[in-house]
């Protein structure tokens, strides 16, 4: 009898690790959501892709913005509420600059473990946010981390929010802390028709000279650098 109960709470046990470990795959999956649309890459012929830049604003704000006009290209902005709050000139600035402005929550919190009026609250207040930088367009939403279960992305489809994530994100495949040049390289050998670049330019330095030296080749291939509104729509 004792042998049989240790094999039903061992099983019991390897079954619950089992969960718990598929739940942890499901919170971070680039390319399933439980509820709602998520969009990791777009399918197109046409040779177009996608640069984000998440977090912030911050301080290099202005560098970023003056980097993509010399470079000649658009950018999406998946903006944090609380960021925005702090520095309203700087949000101001990026949609006045003609760029895409996407929601990244208020408070940059993994959305796991949330309550629906938590993630109603962190998405509407960053929503309302953006629209007094000036930015009129449809915003998207991405979660920090990418994290998400079951009680955010029924909040995104109750509310009509499109989740974005991306398919080329170097700064994750070779470290915040790869050179440049790296960064640049896998940006460049990854990317293809549709494709969702994401870097964090607004903390890494070397985000944004990867973009400096990425953009130019890709142009190079015939690579026309839009909104994610324009490549999904």
């Amino acid at each position: 009898m004792t042998i049989r109960r240790v094999l039903w709470a061992a099983g019991a046990l390897c079954a619950l690790l089992a969960i718990l470990f598929a739940l942890f795959l499901l919170s971070k999956s680039r390319g399933f959501q439980v509820f709602g649309k998520l969009v990791t890459r777009v399918e197109t012929p046409q040779k177009r892709i996608a640069l984000t830049i998440d977090d912030g604003p911050t301080e290099r704000t202005t560098e970023i913005l003056s980097a993509l006009d010399e470079l000649g290209v658009p950018a999406t902005f998946f903006l944090c509420g609380g960021a925005m709050a702090d520095r309203p000139e700087d949000a101001r600035a990026i949609a006045s600059a003609g760029h895409e402005i996407g929601n990244h929550t208020y408070s940059h919190q993994r959305m796991v473990l949330v309550s629906y009026s938590f993630c109603k609250d962190e998405v509407e207040k960053t929503n309302k946010l953006i629209r007094e930088a000036g930015y009129a367009g449809t915003i998207y939403f991405r979660p920090p981390y990418f994290k998400r279960l079951f009680v955010l992305p029924w909040y995104l489809k109750e509310a009509g929010i499109t989740t974005v994530l991306c398919d080329v994100e170097p700064e994750t495949e070779l470290g915040s802390d790869a050179p440049a040049a790296e960064l640049a390289d896998l940006m460049v050998r990854q990317s293809k028709p549709g494709s969702i670049i994401l870097m964090h330019a607004m903390y890494n330095e070397n985000a944004l000279d990867a973009i400096r030296l990425a953009v130019p080749q890709l142009k190079a291939q015939g690579y026309e650098f839009v909104t994610t509104d324009q490549l999904i729509e």
